[in-house]
């Protein structure tokens, strides 16, 4: 009789310090999903597409993988096979139910030349995400045009066994001894009436990258810093809007990610980011524009630095290995994990503007792509987020809300052409501005 083949044992992995709140702060209408998409110049070819995806899940056991329940947490443990190829819904980021995290929280969604990914935020943050998904594109169009694609620029190599550094927590290595406070207050709540529906609606501004430059040079600041501050403007005139009464208005708070892989020396590919949450007071009166600008610099400068950030990180990693924390049950911790959140997480801010950059490629595959796209979840309690990139000659700023009215969009857009911004919309459905 023949032996039965050994089946080979599953790479798994403890959630980071990161990931641990997001399985945790789960409900019913709401899971921690991003997007990332490459748009090709031609339509794709699924069945390639399936092959490409089949080699590159095998350099990146962690981001291919599902969610698993232990005792006392979750954990990642890497999928056997890939994921379906899906073709696109009505709407991105629909919910990711509990039966499709324990099979693979890592979508690859298909719509005519448009490769996405879409990602359960306990993977990986958006860098990860990133290098993940040019690794898949290249690998793509190898296969597709015979192409050679050096590998640089966030590339990997698909044949190369993953290195251990890049499945380390770099919050428990680089904590420190002194934590930070957590005393914070709370944000000023957008008017939020979501759809019953569930659909999610998504307008994209598309900035020249020439003007942006200019302007932001101009001011001496960075491009973060400058639509940081546009939106800050927007939001500060939309609450004038909704709230003529200057002493009843709340605290305009944006909550802007750090990549902390900029700060301390990691080669991480699972979460490794913090933020600052610069913020206005309106009732002391109305800020103009270089106010804000002014603010926003200030903290970013004063909070984006190893010293502080290593408090940041030292506070969470203290209250991961809290004894009593370690040894409660992981349904009664999911119960704390989540009121804690909602108590101290999404209410601190109005929304998240986050932003990845510049995109940089190899060269040879510039001319297969047309353009790519970073587009964050909504929050929690709160009907909208942020997500930016830039590639080529432009920004690409894609707001999400599930909501019906565009308002903060109309604000946005009014920003920026009083200050002569030209942008292009787009939007999933008929939007206002």
């Amino acid at each position: 009789m023949a032996k039965k083949k050994k089946k080979k044992s599953l790479r798994w992995l403890r959630l980071d310090n990161a990931a641990k709140i997001y399985p945790a702060a789960r409900r019913r209408n709401w899971s921690n999903v991003y997007r990332q998409s490459v748009t090709l110049c031609e339509d794709v070819d699924v069945a390639v597409l399936r092959s490409a995806l089949k080699v590159t899940m095998k350099r990146f056991p962690s981001i291919v993988a599902r969610l698993e329940k232990g005792l006392f947490w979750y954990y990642l443990e890497q999928v056997e096979s890939p994921p379906d190829i899906r073709c696109e819904a009505s709407y991105p980021l629909t919910f990711m139910n509990n039966k499709e995290l324990e099979s693979c929280a890592l979508r690859v969604i298909v719509y005519r030349n448009r490769i996405a990914v879409e990602l359960f935020h306990s993977l990986t943050d958006g860098t990860g995400a990133l290098i993940f998904l040019k690794t898949l594109t290249a690998e793509y169009l190898e296969q597709k045009h015979g192409i050679s694609i050096p590998c640089e620029h966030g590339v990997l190599d698909r044949h190369d066994q993953p290195a251990e550094e890049e499945f380390e927590d770099s919050f428990l290595k680089y904590a420190g001894s002194v934590s930070a406070s957590r005393k914070d207050t709370n944000a000023w709540r957008l008017p939020n009436e979501p759809r019953h529906d569930g659909f999610l609606h998504l307008t994209c501004f598309k900035v020249p990258v020439a003007e942006a430059l200019a302007m932001a040079r101009e001011r001496g600041i960075s491009i973060t810093v400058l639509f940081s501050a546009i939106m800050m403007q927007a939001l500060q005139n939309l609450q004038k809007e909704k709230v003529p009464e200057r002493r009843k208005r709340k605290r305009i708070k944006l909550l802007i990610p750090v990549n902390l892989r900029a700060l301390f020396p990691s080669k991480t590919l699972r979460n490794f980011a913090m933020y600052t949450i610069p913020e206005l007071d309106p009732r002391l009166g109305e800020y103009t524009f270089d106010e804000i600008c002014k603010i926003i610099i200030h903290k970013m400068g004063s909070e984006i630095t190893p010293k502080h950030m290593q408090t940041v990180i030292t506070t969470n990693v203290n209250d991961e290995k809290n004894p009593l924390v370690r040894l409660i049950p992981l349904p009664l911790k999911n119960l704390v994990m989540k009121a804690v959140f909602d108590a101290t997480g999404e209410i601190k801010s109005c929304l998240s503007l986050s932003n990845l950059g510049k995109i940089q490629l190899p060269e040879i595959m510039y001319p297969y792509i047309e353009r790519m796209d970073f587009i964050l979840g909504v929050q929690a309690a709160a009907p909208y987020n942020c997500g930016m990139l830039s590639f080529g000659d432009t920004i690409y700023i894609n707001f999400i809300r599930n909501i019906r009215e565009s308002e903060l969009e109309r604000h946005f857009f009014a920003v920026m052409r009083d200050m002569g911004l030209s942008a292009t919309v787009e939007s999933n459905k008929n939007v206002e501005v």
